[in-house]
């Protein structure tokens, strides 16, 4: 059992890391710590800057985590069904989540947006403003990344009844690579600019693997839990 709570929350720290630097997410980002450090004096209030920014994101991440995982395993009704039914659900969601990692279906790619005046107040906030546009740019689903949240953490939570852990775990996850970037803004732009081309070929070969194994474990899944071939 603590086997699998282990592999639980290694997955969830991997689908927060994915979902920070995928490249909607990524540029996203980016962009926000950039805007936020041309208002500030120093390099260590872009640094402070760039972790109020990152908490927001994770602080979002668990939130909403936990209310969606809370509201569904919390009525009987849907938590008996679930219980019952997840290892089948998650075979198909597993497939669909892996097709969409690997551009195989593509999704719409407007998400929640965010106006310029919004970005503007906030980033003339300066430090505590980037805390807020942490938390905003959060609620900015990609399709990757809400694929990731809404169709691979939140089943797996709702799987092992984790309310708490695994969305903070995946929120962590999230604010990882977006602290490091704070850090190579404070640095120094020639510093972004090559992190972040090796972030991006990492992160398509990363993604295509990532979905390569969600559909074979999909298919594993399917095969165990809905056709009883296993």
């Amino acid at each position: 059992m603590m086997g699998e709570v282990l592999l639980a929350m290694a997955t969830a720290f991997w689908l927060g890391i994915l979902t920070s630097i995928s490249p909607c997410p990524l540029a996203t980002n980016i962009a926000a710590i950039s805007f936020i450090s041309r208002r500030v004096e120093n390099p260590r209030q872009v640094f402070s800057a760039g972790l109020l920014y990152t908490l927001g994101r994770a602080l979002t991440y668990l939130v909403l985590g936990a209310l969606l995982v809370s509201s569904l395993i919390s009525a009987p009704y849907v938590s008996y069904w679930l219980q019952k039914y997840m290892n089948k659900l998650l075979g198909p969601i597993l497939i669909l989540v892996g097709m969409v990692l690997l551009g195989l279906i593509q999704l719409s790619t407007s998400g929640i947006g965010i106006s310029e005046n919004m970005q503007r107040w906030l980033g003339a906030r300066g430090v505590w403003g980037a805390g807020l546009l942490g938390i905003l740019f959060a609620l900015s689903f990609c399709p990757t990344s809400a694929a990731l949240f809404f169709g691979s953490l939140i089943p797996l939570a709702v799987k092992y009844n984790s309310v708490v852990l695994l969305p903070s775990v995946c929120g962590i996850g999230t604010g990882l690579p977006v602290f490091a970037f704070a850090i190579f803004i404070a640095l120094g732009a020639r510093s972004v600019g090559k992190a972040f081309e090796r972030i991006t070929q990492f992160e398509r070969w990363a993604r295509r693997i990532t979905g390569i194994i969600f559909i074979g474990v999909g298919v594993y899944f399917t095969l165990t839990y809905i056709f009883g071939v296993f």
